[in-house]
């Protein structure tokens, strides 16, 4: 006789009841998962580890009030888009905080030393190059465009999972989406002109790139 498949709401309905055993088959079917979208939307894998622990720690206080009304996937991604955010922001204040603090001379280095300011080796491939400013093109994006982005063309879940998991129609889904491609282009416009030495390329010409 075939196996039934546990639902994540059985396993929600066990560990209401006590079972740790439970809630531990909710974490292993989730990490991987959450893992790869925190990374992906703070671009650093020591803030991603982070998130993932902030995330069960919050399902492990908040699940037992979790009613089904979305599936759990979305309950546990808005989770993970919010705590993500919200890890960026304390970040970016802390930097804010740090830089603001050093003399005019130490600043600079910091400025010669980041990666973003230095110039890249000639033996990195355009490929490569043009993924990596895609990269920090999308992570440029504001906050409520990335999620989308990320969620939908880099994730590829459809526009409803999107809208559940942010609470948001599929319209603004969909209007968000649009946007952000847009800025996307916009953003890459003057890489690819200066990268090329052309200055007709248009934004129509980098499409490919941007999907």
């Amino acid at each position: 006789m075939k196996e039934k498949k546990i639902t994540d709401m059985m396993l929600i309905a066990q560990f209401k009841r006590g079972s740790i055993a439970a809630f531990d088959e909710l974490v292993d079917r989730y990490e991987s998962q959450i893992f790869n979208l925190a990374l992906r939307l703070t671009r650093n894998r020591e803030d991603a580890e982070e998130v993932i622990q902030d995330v069960f720690t919050t399902v492990y206080r908040k699940v037992a009030g979790f009613e089904g009304k979305s599936a759990f996937s979305s309950w546990i991604y808005r989770i993970v888009v919010n705590s993500s955010f919200m890890k960026l922001r304390k970040r970016k204040q802390q930097r804010s905080m740090f830089f603001e603090d050093l003399s005019p001379s130490v600043k600079q280095q910091h400025l010669d030393n980041d990666p973003m300011f230095v110039s890249r080796s000639d033996s990195i491939t355009y490929g490569r190059e043009v993924r990596d400013e895609i990269s920090h093109a999308v992570n440029r994006l504001p906050e409520q465009y990335r999620a989308v982005f990320v969620l939908r063309d880099v994730d590829g879940l459809t526009n409803q999972e999107v809208g559940e998991i942010l609470e948001l129609s599929i319209p603004a889904v969909k209007s968000r989406l649009h946007r952000s491609r847009l800025m996307l282009r916009k953003k890459l416009l003057r890489y690819y002109r200066e990268y090329t030495g052309r200055k007709d390329i248009t934004i129509e010409d980098i499409n490919e790139d941007c999907g």
